[in-house]
């Protein structure tokens, strides 16, 4: 693959583990991919990809980076993490939902933003994150700082660069257990995860299959832009054009919408923690592991095909929901 800069940040190769109970549970050969174990600020996926955009960042001799999110953002805390530790100033632009309790509003990765020491601001739900990261931008330009600017959830081509890589971990975890095919299943949200791991499979040669689990947005809209997303990281790596057939969301799982609880995610957060120890959250791993069940239980998935559930991380959010799980 052609070189482009990037930072040693996550804790890599992830573990490809087993899940022995609950993949008998449902009738699969279970397997989970940890990348909510990648290290730096409690982990997750969007460690691979902030290696190729902070290393872009320093390249282009950035002193302060911006992103963007929810107010309660996995990949703002990563973010946050990953400037911590180089020493760069990082500002987060996060939108407030209408309604939240103070959980939400003060626990979870949002108090984990302030400790890493990451600027906030904090816009209305009806503001453009964007156009306000952008106004941001140019304020600093004129204060003669160097920004660069994160688009949510770090889901660009250079960003997605880090599920190239994955796609490649993965199939040496395949080889190495044994598994001769799989599907492969992860949370849908900005994109950039499926994208990247759909481009790199195609770029290494492989067939085999990812489903994205929607947790926002329609099957249709979710589609194309994972589509286009794969497209363009293909295009940037020099790689022939991808099928559109490679690229698969499922939209029936997502609920009232983004961050809005489910009884199948509540369901799938007990059955992964008392089956497996394996904690989920609500917004992103728990609504894709009720996808992976639901798929299961509707004999969805090729019967002689083992189930790979990409972990992305995100357990920190949790505390933002107390409600969830009741006992």
């Amino acid at each position: 693959m052609q070189a482009f800069p990037r930072l040693a940040l996550a804790r890599l190769p992830t573990p490809l583990e087993a899940l022995p109970r609950l993949g008998a549970n449902l009738g699969v050969a279970l397997f989970v991919k940890r990348d909510d174990d990648t290290g730096l600020g409690m982990g997750g996926n969007k460690l691979r990809k902030l290696e190729f955009l902070l290393g872009e960042a320093q390249a282009q001799g950035a002193d302060v980076v911006l992103t963007v999110g929810a107010l309660q953002s996995n990949h703002a805390r990563q973010t946050a993490a990953a400037c911590a530790r180089l020493g760069l100033a990082c500002e987060l632009i996060l939108r407030r939902p209408r309604q939240a309790d103070d959980s939400y509003l003060r626990n979870g990765n949002v108090l984990l933003d302030r400790l890493l020491g990451a600027r906030l601001i904090i816009i209305d739900a009806s503001e453009s994150r964007e156009a306000a990261m952008a106004e941001r931008a140019a304020q600093l330009q004129a204060e003669g700082r160097r920004p660069y600017c994160i688009p949510v959830g770090g889901s660009c081509p250079v960003g997605n660069l880090g599920y190239v890589h994955c796609a490649r971990e993965l199939l040496a975890d395949c080889r190495q257990a044994g598994i001769d095919e799989a599907v492969v299943i992860v949370p849908t949200g900005s994109g950039g995860t499926q994208a990247g791991l759909v481009a790199g499979l195609h770029v290494l040669g492989s067939s085999m299959s990812v489903i994205g689990i929607a947790v926002e947005g329609t099957r249709a809209e979710q589609e194309a832009a994972v589509f286009a997303q794969a497209q363009a990281t293909a295009q940037l790596l020099g790689a022939p054009p991808l099928s559109r057939e490679r690229v698969v969301v499922r939209d029936e799982f997502v609920g009232p919408g983004y961050a809005k609880p489910t009884e199948a995610m509540r369901e799938a957060l007990a059955l992964a923690a008392r089956s497996e120890a394996l904690v989920l959250d609500p917004v992103y791993t728990g609504k894709a592991m009720a996808g992976l069940i639901g798929l299961v239980r509707a004999g969805e998935l090729p019967s002689a095909a083992a189930a790979i559930f990409v972990h992305t991380g995100g357990a920190p959010g949790l505390f933002a929901f107390p409600g969830v799980i009741s006992v």
